[in-house]
């Protein structure tokens, strides 16, 4: 086994570990450990709440989530002879849910979670049709997730850190904050919000100085969006095999992860789309000296997609424009036509026996395929959702027979905005 350089216990919160781990980006933030190009390691990720999500049939736990504490990311790890301007090369050597515990009130210990969070606590991808907060558990098997709160499905995971990026330099962190705050300048009441300004209060900056922990945070980006370092990306295919190619903006490069995931569809369209837990990652680093002005890589992350991903064949696909639900016409609005593909794509599944909200809560959670299948006829963009009919009990497909009808089970549980 790789070497072990960063340890969690499962019985003890995030803060209350060995080696203590962050949840902003900020370049003064230590590195926990230093490894060499050619090195492997272990690196343990706690799941992103820290165990506030609970294995029952309550979503009371996903209104109230604490969204100010996320990420817990596992790191810094410096990288010797790491330089800015250099390329970090990371390779995805193994990934998966909790070792040797099959059962625990962990995610990640046997089980994860998916979200629809509350329009206001966090909101979603579809969060005018879906203000209120909902939650399925799945179990694992092997690679395989159900759920008692969407029956009739199994799938393949593909699992993945949601979450991975170098520390971003004192410069790079100060245009973040510009930027974003420009933005949630626009419109700062905005419910959700159009972006998230550092926050102090709920900062957890690793073995930076306590005294200091006031300052830093005020300065310390969030780890909610993706942005030049990397960052939370949610790319299902970054998996076993894959290789990242990410920008170094600081000495050692400073390699955090975190936000691992059993499964998820394309675009992680709950927010907490994906199937959330907690587990381990096995890494190797290498680097290529001077590669950002070699390959043009200077505020993105490249990568070879992993060479596991599940074999499905069949495929449901579902359509989408950028025409609005009340028939406005917008200009080849992409998000907006996945938007529609997914909502036609919930609708259908409705015919079936499924709320809504299983739906939405299973395409956030299945390996759907999410594609730009047009951006150049004017003025409809179209999108596509590719659904894969095999992770069925039934089959969807339409025929003159009609849909089968499913038992629901227990349902999605729910917790309404007060």
């Amino acid at each position: 086994m790789p070497e072990h350089v960063f340890k969690l216990d499962s019985s003890k919160k995030f803060t209350e570990q060995e080696k203590l781990g962050h949840n902003r980006w900020h370049p003064e933030i230590p590195p926990v450990a230093t490894v060499k190009p050619g090195d492997s390691f272990r690196v343990d990720c706690r799941e992103w709440f820290d165990g506030a999500i609970r294995n029952d049939d309550s979503a009371q736990d996903i209104l109230d989530a604490p969204l100010l504490t996320v990420h817990t990311l596992s790191g810094p790890f410096r990288v010797e002879g790491a330089k800015p301007g250099d390329l970090l090369i990371v390779d995805i050597l193994d990934v998966g849910p909790i070792p040797q515990e099959d059962s625990g009130p962990l995610a990640g210990q046997g089980w994860g979670y998916t979200g629809i969070f509350s329009r206001n606590n966090g909101g979603g991808f579809l969060t005018e049709q879906f203000p209120d907060a909902y939650k399925a558990i799945w179990d694992f098997s092997g690679q395989t997730a159900t759920s008692r709160h969407v029956p009739g499905v199994s799938f393949t995971g593909i699992i993945h850190p949601g979450l991975m990026g170098t520390a971003p330099s004192a410069e790079l962190l100060a245009k973040w904050n510009a930027r974003e705050g420009a933005l949630i300048a626009t419109d700062p009441d905005r419910v959700p919000p159009l972006a998230l300004p550092p926050e102090a209060e709920h900062a957890i900056l690793g073995g930076v100085p306590r005294d200091e922990w006031g300052r830093v945070g005020s300065e310390a980006a969030r780890t909610a969006p993706p942005r030049e370092n990397g960052g939370n990306q949610d790319i299902k295919n970054f998996t076993k095999g894959t290789r990242v190619f990410y920008p170094v903006f600081v000495d050692g490069a400073n390699l955090s992860m975190g936000d691992l995931h059993f499964s998820q569809g394309d675009g992680e369209i709950t927010f907490c789309g994906a199937i959330e837990m907690g587990g381990f990652i096995d890494l190797r680093v290498d680097i290529i000296k001077g590669g950002m002005e070699t390959y043009g890589v200077s505020e993105n992350a490249i990568f070879v997609p992993g060479n596991v991903d599940p074999q499905y064949s069949h495929w449901l696909a579902f359509s989408g424009t950028s025409v609005t639900l009340d028939g406005e016409q917008k200009y080849l609005d992409s998000h907006l036509s996945y938007q529609r593909a997914c909502l036609h794509a919930i609708d259908y599944l409705t015919k079936f026996g499924y709320s809504p909200e299983q739906a939405y809560l299973l395409l956030g959670a299945a390996p759907i395929e999410g594609r730009l299948s047009g951006v150049v006829d004017i003025p409809n963009s179209c999108s596509t959702v590719y659904l894969p009919v095999e992770i069925f009990d039934f089959d969807p497909r339409p025929s003159a027979a009609g849909p089968v009808q499913i038992d629901p089970g227990i349902g999605a549980p729910t917790a309404a905005n007060k």
